[in-house]
């Protein structure tokens, strides 16, 4: 049964103190542990819950059958960035043995980074690392942790017995070898304890994903097939790209949404002004692009071209100025992803979908179902 926590989702101090979670019971099995392909489905195969916001009318339905929700004139705005395999092997110079997941790469070819230990099949966060500290990787190569990305950790008591879940450090690589083919070679996807077995990274990439960044799958727009994709044009809908490349997520402790790369082109923010100006719908696939967009969109409604890295933090109280509808999974209990959502719709409209999906069984995570939420 869901409920709502009336604490506070950030402590006092927060610059959106004013959040306030809503929390409810996972349970287990609606975890989604594996690709869909793997439970003998689709990638357009996963289910769907389509909601109105306007009457909390709710649909039950398959992924491949969207189109029937949409209509000629509608703006469909995906996210082609493409995953890292941003996992890598690590140790300490005591041989302990870590993970260092690569998340956000900043100017001057510094990273945001995460250390993790190895905890059965799995990892969870690694809280004893001090500043400066070398992990060595395969490969000759090595990684220095310079200072915690929080700068609450920067000003606090140096004497601290644990230290920051996020790092900025210095990835160092054999001279003659790329990122890219650095972590082709040795890297793999980020997963998580609820997905048991390790998948190739392509089942971690949607169908248009095209430049690679994203250290975890934008994975709203996985089911998405080029067949589904072409139909829809031929329906008169407009699809149309950005970019935002996601850094790792905190499944742990519910942090705020740091800085991460982005891009809105010319041509896709002048096909969404028209389309508002219209009286159209602009559905955004995925928290990444709304993300992207409201970094770029005034508080008059103009969405503009541009790129760099967003501190952007949707929420109720801020507002939302970018679009009028969105498809989403389903966000774990009390994540920083349900205000964007309910800045969109309302607490109220959440509830009755989060309490369908938990009474219809609809899957989370990345491997999961998928809510599209219209006007």
């Amino acid at each position: 049964m869901m409920y709502v926590n009336a604490d506070p989702f950030y402590s006092d101090d927060s610059p959106v103190a004013a959040i306030q979670a809503m929390d409810f019971i996972l349970p287990p099995e609606l975890e989604a542990t594996m690709p869909p392909e793997a439970r003998g489905l689709t990638r357009d195969a996963v289910r769907l819950m389509v909601s109105y916001r306007s009457n909390d009318h709710i649909v039950h339905t398959r992924f491949q059958h969207i189109g029937d929700f949409l209509q000629a004139g509608d703006v469909v705005i995906i996210n082609t960035s493409a995953t890292m395999r941003a996992a890598l092997q690590a140790r300490r110079v005591d041989g302990t043995p870590l993970v260092v997941h690569l998340s956000t790469r900043l100017p001057a070819d510094l990273w945001v980074v995460e250390i993790r230990q190895y905890e059965g099949k799995t990892t969870r966060p690694f809280f004893h690392i001090k500043p400066g500290e070398t992990l060595y990787l395969q490969n000759d190569a090595t990684i220095t942790l310079h200072t915690p990305h929080d700068q609450h950790y920067r000003n606090s008591d140096s004497n601290s017995q644990q230290s920051p879940r996020l790092w900025i450090a210095t990835l160092k690589l054999p001279a003659t070898t790329t990122l890219e083919d650095y972590l082709n070679n040795y890297g793999s996807p980020i997963r998580y304890s609820y997905v048991r077995d390790e998948w190739p990274i392509a089942y971690y990439q949607t169908t248009y994903a095209n430049e690679v960044g994203s250290s975890e799958m934008p994975s709203a727009g996985r089911a998405f097939t080029p067949t589904l994709l072409t139909s829809l044009i031929a329906r008169g809908i407009q699809i149309v790209p950005l970019l935002l490349h996601t850094g790792v997520a905190s499944l742990e402790s519910h942090e705020l949404p740091y800085e991460e790369f982005y891009r809105v082109p010319a041509t896709t923010a002048g096909l969404i002004n028209v389309a508002r100006h219209e009286g159209r719908r602009l559905i955004a696939v995925g928290t990444t692009v709304v993300r992207a967009l409201e970094t770029v969109t005034t508080a008059d409604g103009i969405t503009h071209p541009g790129e760099g890295w967003t501190r952007t933090i949707v929420t109720p109280e801020r507002g939302i100025r970018s679009i009028n509808a969105l498809l989403t999974g389903f966000h774990e209990p009390q994540a920083t992803h349900l205000a964007m959502l309910e800045t969109l719709a309302n607490r109220h409209h959440l509830q009755l979908t989060y309490q369908a999906a938990l009474q219809q069984g609809y899957l989370w995570h990345e491997f999961g179902d998928l809510h599209l939420i219209l006007p």
